[in-house]
């Protein structure tokens, strides 16, 4: 995997919404699981309690124990581990503090929505009174170009830990109506493990977000993981949405078919096909999201399938993707789409008898369209 440069950090939007009400400051407490922090941060240190504090021109990260330097590895303000062992919030009070000197208590703070309770109690006993701030989140809906090419990078990662599984495939040997490879039949769980094998090579992580879907008698979505035997005739779903060294995911969905008889699944594989190509025709700076589902949608109807015949899982056409997997904006909302946009453009169709078909695209919103992110473009027949 080529590895960019790391995205740069725009605190312009948290100064804003701090100099709006003339706030003492901004805090997000959590872990490497709350991208809001990550973004902020660009430093993944364990599961919960660390502090970033951002007061005007300033930002400061209350580090974990043993996590200083890969702290400032990503982050460019200040790196503490003052009072180590105390909890995040009273950390993150206690630099507020530092920060004001003599100032009358009192003072407003910033907080996202989703900050941990104890961490609101900690700030609100030192005697800040708090108000809730999207300005994160908002930010984050659109990339950077830095950004945008973390995320491209990890797209062609996840490409390639998808063709792995096409090449398992292809090269399958054929026994009956299954497949075989090495003496062995081929499954969704050593199509998942190949392509999670290839995805680790490239550098991402993930592997969690991988779905192997085969054939009927798989949930729509492949949410329950089979490890069942694959026929030549299944419709082989493979989704990943792998994660980079800077946080950012990827998003690859493809259906491939070892030996067609030309039947349902070739049919909702041009289906499928179609309604990408339409919904993707749809994507421009001005458009309404919900606008590129429903042609994708109209699309699929026009072949005769029903796009409302899929799980809860895959029900969106598309959404956003960066820090998170999912993200806004989603494809059947009322968001307006703006270029930097990161949007996975995915419909799909089931059939509970055959299986599922589904493809995607990713791509970054543009002034006048779209650019396609990652490399390769979906086959019918997997590729060796």
């Amino acid at each position: 995997m080529l590895t960019p440069e790391p995205p740069g950090i725009d605190y312009g939007p948290v100064d804003a919404a701090i100099d709006d009400i003339g706030a003492a400051g901004f805090v997000a407490v959590g872990g490497r699981f709350d991208p809001d922090l990550r973004y902020l941060t660009r430093f993944e240190g364990p599961e919960r309690g660390y502090a970033f504090v951002r007061v005007p021109g300033r930002s400061v990260l209350c580090a974990p124990a043993g996590c200083v330097r890969a702290a400032e590895a990503g982050f460019d303000g200040e790196v503490t581990v003052d009072r180590v062992a105390d909890p995040a919030g009273e950390r993150a009070a206690a630099i507020l503090d530092r920060e004001r000197g003599d100032a009358a208590p009192g003072a407003v703070v910033l907080v996202p929505p989703t900050i941990p309770h104890d961490a609101a109690v900690y700030l609100e006993w030192a005697g800040y009174e708090l108000r809730s701030t999207t300005a994160v989140a908002e930010a984050r809906v659109v990339k950077s170009d830095g950004e945008t090419d973390a995320i491209d990078a990890v797209q062609r990662a996840a490409t390639a830990g998808v063709r792995e599984a096409e090449r398992l495939l292809a090269a399958a040997e054929v026994d009956g109506d299954e497949l075989r490879s090495e003496g062995r039949p081929v499954t969704a769980g050593r199509l998942r493990r190949a392509t999670n094998a290839e995805l680790a090579r490239r550098g991402v992580t993930g592997g969690g977000n991988t779905v192997v879907a085969a054939g009927a008698g798989t949930e729509a979505g492949g949410m329950n993981g089979t490890d069942g035997r694959i026929r030549v005739d299944d419709p082989v779903v493979v989704a990943v949405a792998p994660r980079g060294p800077y946080g950012y995911h990827g998003s690859v969905t493809r259906t491939v078919v070892v030996d067609s008889d030309g039947g349902w699944e070739r049919r909702a594989y041009v289906a499928v096909e179609s309604a990408l190509d339409a919904a993707l025709a749809e994507v421009e700076a001005g458009a309404v999201a919900s606008a590129v589902g429903r042609e994708a949608d109209a699309e699929l109807a026009a072949f005769g399938f029903d796009p409302a015949a899929v799980a809860e899982e895959a029900a969106a056409p598309g959404h956003g993707v960066g820090l998170s997997r999912r993200e806004r904006p989603f494809l059947d909302s009322d968001a307006e789409l703006k270029p930097g946009h990161v949007v996975a453009v995915e419909p799909g169709v089931t059939e509970p008898d055959r299986g599922e078909v589904r493809l995607s695209a990713l791509v970054v919103v543009t002034a006048d369209g779209y650019d396609r992110l990652g490399e390769g473009d979906p086959s019918f027949t997997p590729r060796p």
